[in-house]
This record gives C-alpha cells, sequence and structure tokens, in this order.
C-alpha cells in the first residue's frame, strides 16, 4: 500500500519578517512627517524632496524583499543600507547647521534601523554589527563630533540589532533540533510498526518451523535450527534502534521542512477522515471459537479502519500469547465494552500467567508480542494496555482507547476542528 508523507514546515523567523515589512512603511511614513513638520527649517529643501521620493519608491517597491529570507538577497540588503547611510551623510547639506548641531533627525530618521535589522534577520548577529557599524560611522560623520545624544542612539542601534540577530540564531538553531527531534520520532514509529508487522507475521512463522523442525528431526531439525538462527537475527534487526533520519532540507524563506512518513493509505488519495467507520465488533468475531468466548455490546462500535485494525491486531497478538505460552488447552475470553468515556477490549485466559520479571526479560531479548504488538499499538492510538497476570490465575489484558483520542471517531472530528460533543 502507498505511504502518506507529510511534510510540516516550520519557521520561527516568519513573524519578524512580516513584522519588518509593516516597520519599514510606518518608520517611512514618521521620517516624511518629520520633514514636512520641519520644512520651513531646511535651508535646501530640494534636496530633502529628492531623497524623500527616492525613499518613499524604494520602500514601497521592494516590500516583497523583506517578505522572507530568499528573497531577502545580499544585493538588495547592500542598496538598502546605501539608502539609508546616504539619507543619513545628506542631513548637513539639506538641513540648517543650527539643527543639526542641537541633534536633530536626521532625513531617514528611524527608517535606518530597519536596514540594520533586515541584516540580524538574515544574517544574524554578525551582518547585524557589521550593518551597526556602518550606521554608526556615518551619525558620527553627520554630527561631526560625538555627542552623548549621537552615542546614544548609536549604542541603542548597535546593540538592539545584535541582540535580535542572536535570537534569530538561537531560533534557526532550536527550529532545526525539533525538526530533526521530529523526524527521528516518526523514523521511530515506522521502525515500530514494521516490527509489530514483522512479529506478527515472519518471527511467529520462523518460531513454529523452529519448533516443528526440533520436533521432526532429521534434515528438519536443521531447517528448524537455521530458522532459530533467522529469527534471532530479524529480531536483532527491529529492535536495534531508530533508523537513521534524512537530513533535512531547509528552505530559507520558510524554514525547516520535516518529512513525516504516517500510516499506508487503503486507497490512493482518499482523505482517512472521509473514510466509513468501521464496526469494532466485526474484526474481532473471526477471533471466537470453541475455545475463545467473544462478548460485545448490542450496538455497534465504530471506529475508524486503521483504529479498528490495530485494536483488532492488539487482541489477535493477546490471544497468539495465550496459545503460545498457555497452551492450545487454554480458554479466553474477549470482553468489549463501549463506554461513555472509551472503548475498553479485555482479554482474559485460564492458563498458567506469567511469572514476574518475564515480560522485561522477554523484551529485552528482543520478543516484541507486549510490547510492541500490544502496548505499541495503543499508544500510537492515544490509548492504554495495561496487563495483569498472576501465577497460577491466568492473564488479563486490557486495550483502553479514550473517545478523545485521535484514533477513535470523536478524536478524528477534533483533530479536523468538527464541534462533536463529547
Amino acid at each position: 500500500m502507498p505511504k502518506r508523507v507529510k511534510v510540516m514546515r516550520m519557521s520561527v523567523e516568519q513573524p519578524l519578517w512580516r513584522a519588518l515589512t509593516a516597520y519599514r512603511v510606518l518608520t517611512m511614513l514618521y521620517a516624511l512627517g518629520l520633514f514636512l513638520g520641519a520644512y520651513g527649517d531646511f535651508r535646501r529643501p530640494g534636496v530633502a524632496i529628492g531623497y524623500f521620493a527616492v525613499l518613499v519608491v524604494w520602500t514601497l517597491a521592494t516590500l516583497p524583499k523583506v517578505a522572507g529570507a530568499a528573497h531577502c538577497t545580499k544585493p538588495f540588503l547592500a542598496v538598502d543600507l546605501g539608502i539609508a547611510l546616504t539619507g543619513i551623510l545628506l542631513t548637513p547639506v539639506a538641513d540648517a547647521h543650527q539643527r543639526v548641531v542641537e541633534g536633530g533627525p536626521t532625513l531617514p530618521s528611524i527608517w535606518t534601523a530597519g536596514s540594520v535589522l533586515a541584516y540580524a534577520v538574515k544574517g544574524g548577529w554578525r551582518w547585524a554589527a557589521f550593518a551597526s557599524t556602518l550606521v554608526a560611522a556615518a551619525n558620527l560623520v553627520e554630527r561631526g563630533a560625538p555627542t552623548r545624544d549621537t552615542l546614544h542612539n548609536v549604542v541603542l542601534v548597535w546593540v538592539a540589532a545584535i541582540a535580535i540577530g542572536y535570537v534569530v540564531e538561537v531560533a534557526r538553531a532550536s527550529e532545526r533540533t525539533l525538526a530533526r527531534a521530529l523526524e527521528i520520532e516518526a523514523a521511530t514509529r515506522e521502525r515500530e510498526r514494521l516490527a509489530r508487522d514483522i512479529h506478527d507475521g515472519v518471527l511467529q512463522v520462523l518460531a513454529m518451523v523452529q519448533r516443528r523442525g526440533t520436533a521432526l528431526g532429521g534434515e528438519a531439525a536443521e531447517l528448524g535450527r537455521m530458522a532459530g538462527e533467522q529469527e534471532v537475527a530479524l529480531r536483532s534487526l527491529v529492535t536495534g534502534g531508530p533508523s537513521p533520519v534524512s537530513r533535512l532540507s531547509e528552505d530559507e524563506s520558510e524554514g525547516a521542512l520535516v518529512r513525516l512518513v504516517q500510516e499506508p493509505e487503503e486507497e490512493s488519495g482518499e482523505a482517512a477522515g472521509a473514510r466509513e467507520p468501521v464496526d469494532l465488533r466485526s474484526l474481532l468475531t473471526p477471533y471466537a471459537g470453541a475455545r475463545v468466548t467473544l462478548s460485545e455490546p448490542g450496538a455497534p462500535v465504530p471506529l475508524p479502519p486503521a483504529a479498528a485494525r490495530e485494536v483488532a491486531a492488539a487482541v489477535g497478538a493477546a490471544l497468539d500469547n495465550v496459545t503460545r505460552h498457555a497452551g492450545e488447552e487454554a480458554r479466553a475470553w474477549i470482553l468489549v465494552e463501549d463506554d461513555p468515556d472509551g472503548i475498553v477490549v479485555t482479554v482474559r485466559d485460564d492458563g498458567p500467567g506469567i511469572p514476574e520479571g518475564r515480560l522485561v526479560q522477554a523484551e529485552g531479548e528482543g520478543r516484541l508480542g507486549v510490547a510492541q504488538s500490544i502496548r505499541g499499538r495503543l499508544r500510537d492510538l492515544g490509548g492504554t494496555a495495561e496487563l495483569l497476570s498472576v501465577p497460577g490465575q491466568g492473564t488479563e489484558v486490557e486495550l483502553r482507547l479514550p473517545k478523545e483520542a485521535p484514533g477513535t471517531m470523536a478524536g478524528a472530528q477534533d483533530a479536523r476542528g468538527g464541534t462533536g460533543q463529547r
């Protein structure tokens, strides 16, 4: 069956680009307002008018450039910073000398900080330090001599830009770490799913061949020995830890991409939530027999197809353990309950029970019947699997799937934004 590959796109810096876009427009209007308010004090207003004409056109025309890291290229940053520095250096030419000496605003005013912040968001604190240093030098040249107000403004821009650049670098590193953790988790879950399938089929066949071959003797015994060796090797393979994850792909404009492999689809292109629910009882009925008693409610127990199959497979794994460890003559009972809070399936047998510590030992040996085929399945559905065993009094496995779990109908509605009642 084809698998669905879900691509998650993460970007913690994208809000910064949106904020920077708004900042550039607002500061452009602010600088223009300052000029119009003090128009009569300018010595050469024509110079200022020409500069502001360029500033307005440049700011509005380059809004897409500051919409994301991919569009904010180095040539754009260089020209943008050049316009800011030109405005600072043109201030003594256009404005009155007295206003410059008294610390009046430069032509671009605080619009200059937008250029520096673009460097910070694009390249981190080192790029921010470079841009803010050039702005500081231009401000000192424009004033002619360092004053307290000039130094205050220079240091403020320098520190703020470097701090923002550093935060962006930390956010990107955290984003990559989170993306890698999600891929590792996805790879681990896929390995566990494959391990369950292998345990339910291949490993059990190999174990049966080993037992029958040993019992028959002769050439069959050799075949059984080889099957046993392959069983041990396969168990070691499926319990050897998570498989290596692919290298994360990154798009500077949108952030890290995480590709998660999900459960196989029954039909290509069909949405999981659009499929009709399955009555869990119909999947458990085949397990009933001479030595297995099935007790079920009178009404259907609807579940999404994938969840219903997983619960039925967990019940099948529990019954396989009964046959294998309690003997073919042992009796088992399956009880299905559809409670208001969840669906509970209990599998109980009259076998000898499980010795204390045996489950931990079996898991260490790579035997995944309880750890993966039962508990792993319910855990992936958002439920739990509890096992109670008293030596000499049989074993009871309780599979509980809450109604709000992702694998249930209510959980599926919540995940799609439904308004179902609980």
